[in-house]
């Protein structure tokens, strides 16, 4: 072979090399089945849209913030779209199951990865929480149930749902399309008896239904502008789940088809759902007759006249938060692998079993879960608002990362580095440094919460130093992996 011919050999290889530098296959996508359909993904993000922050925590934001309470999930509603848009062009350029943490390792490197990865098992533990102790909740409804203890009921939960979801992803998505088709039906249901409450004039718990419940009651804003500043975070904590559409593009044989069309999707879910739901409360009774220990929804279908009406509410909302719960379990389930396989994750969330399930993270996160037991036994009452200002700080930080992420991806794309897919957020860097800015003040924010936010402010420098002395214990592991990694990759190559 003459040498002219050679280096021709050479090239192509060389320009897969580069390119497989730039682009790195994440170690922890590999062992996963692609079981996921079309209809499981786009219901996975109906789902993510409808959760226990609108379910049971639109009842004490609605008490506390008024029926302004509808533009914070407006404008909420807006940036999170601009994440989930910026996270749905990263899984077109590489769809992978370790999602966000995959692409944070790719743009901002290991200790990149490392944060992004622990901040969002810190999200999810936490939510689990606050879902465990919402399921708690739903339950002491029923008389029946109110002299078992809340951490019974919510210890009972995880149990079940833990069980669930180590099955099968298939199981998985089956359970998720179906819950969400529940949620879905309910809140439509809800909304069309709220409509012909509102023509007929008819009696809510004494009220005659319409603008006027609004006005006589303080109007827009009855306690002020800064109430509804304040819940801020815990309506960003209602849009959380909406990132699952990128982990479950990782297990989905067509993610260039499924994730447009579940990302597009969520802007008219979110004001639909989200912003038309607030709307019809806020006009069926005042906001000081709803309250945090029951969901709003309930609150009002109690009051029509029609007993059973709110017992098959709060069934749905159980439903819902048994659904968050399981969607919790399978993201960290996968994130965790993900970061295993780096090396800044135990060891041991990198085992799946015959199933294809990621059992580690899940187990570890369901650890986290029962101190959340713990927690409702010893502060039943405060449980769901103190792990719901902690989970904002992983939310938020997520996010961040996310458009942080996308901001490089873009500019690496400028300089002819990589290649933009045709599905793209629009207007960047602005896009991307206008909600990141929103969600910097909206943290800032929490500090005017004495109660309760200024705590979770106060935990950052703790969850910090965290983060430090965690890296410093498994960097070596990290950069091991790392040189392991380039090897193979330098192997496969030559």
């Amino acid at each position: 072979m003459s040498k002219d011919a050679v280096e021709s050999a050479q090239a192509p290889a060389r320009t897969q090399a580069a390119q497989a530098a730039r682009t790195p296959a994440d170690a922890g996508d590999a062992g996963y089945s692609k079981d996921l359909k079309a209809r499981h993904v786009n219901m996975i993000a109906i789902g993510g849209a409808i959760g226990t922050g609108l379910l049971l925590g639109a009842g004490g934001r609605l008490h506390n913030a008024g029926p302004a309470l509808a533009l914070a999930y407006l404008v909420c509603g807006v940036f999170a779209f601009f994440v989930v848009r910026a996270l749905g062009e990263l899984v077109l350029y590489r769809p992978s199951s370790g999602s966000f943490v995959s692409y944070a390792r790719e743009f901002l490197g290991e200790k990149g990865a490392y944060v992004a990865g622990w901040m969002y098992f810190l999200n999810w533990s936490t939510t689990g929480i606050a879902d465990i102790t919402a399921i708690a909740l739903y339950t002491h409804y029923w008389s029946m149930f109110t002299t078992i203890p809340q951490w019974v009921l919510a210890l009972i939960a995880l149990a079940v749902v833990l069980a669930v979801n180590l099955i099968s992803v298939k199981i998985f998505g089956e359970l998720e399309f179906w819950f969400s088709i529940i949620k879905v039906a309910t809140i439509v249901g809800f909304m069309l008896i709220s409509i012909f409450l509102l023509a007929t004039q008819h009696k809510v718990g004494g009220h005659t239904p319409g603008l006027s419940v609004v006005t006589d009651h303080g109007g827009l804003f009855p306690h002020g502008a800064m109430p509804v500043v304040l819940v801020m975070q815990g309506v960003i904590f209602a849009y959380a789940a909406l990132e699952l559409v990128g982990i479950a593009a990782g297990e989905t044989a067509e993610p260039e088809k499924v994730v447009p069309r579940a990302v597009n999707s969520i802007m008219w879910r979110v004001g639909l759902f989200y912003v038309g739901s607030v709307v019809l409360l806020a006009l069926l009774l005042p906001g000081s007759v709803y309250s945090a220990d029951e969901s709003p929804f309930v609150t009002v279908l109690s009051k029509i006249g029609v007993p059973a009406a709110g017992d098959v509410m709060n069934l749905v909302v159980l439903t819902a938060a048994m659904s968050s719960l399981n969607s919790g379990l399978y993201s960290t389930g996968r994130i965790l692998r993900s970061m295993a396989m780096a090396g800044s994750a135990p060891k041991f969330t990198a085992r799946m079993n015959r199933s294809q399930v990621p059992y580690g993270g899940i187990l570890l996160t369901c650890a986290v879960c029962v101190l959340g037991v713990g927690l409702n036994y010893l502060m039943p009452s405060q449980a769901f608002e103190i792990v719901l200002n902690i989970a904002s700080l992983g939310i938020i930080s997520t996010w961040v990362i996310i458009m942080i992420c996308h901001m490089i991806f873009v500019r690496r794309a400028r300089a002819g580095l990589v290649t933009r897919p045709h599905f793209q957020l629009k207007f960047s860097p602005v896009t991307e440094i206008a909600t990141i800015a929103f969600l910097l003040i909206c943290l800032g924010m929490m500090w005017n919460d004495p109660e309760v936010g200024r705590k979770t402010i106060l935990l950052i420098p703790v969850i910090a130093v965290m983060l430090v002395a965690g890296w410093f214990g498994v960097r070596r592991r990290v950069s091991k992996n790392t040189d392991k990694e380039l090897t193979e990759l330098s192997r496969s190559t030559n």
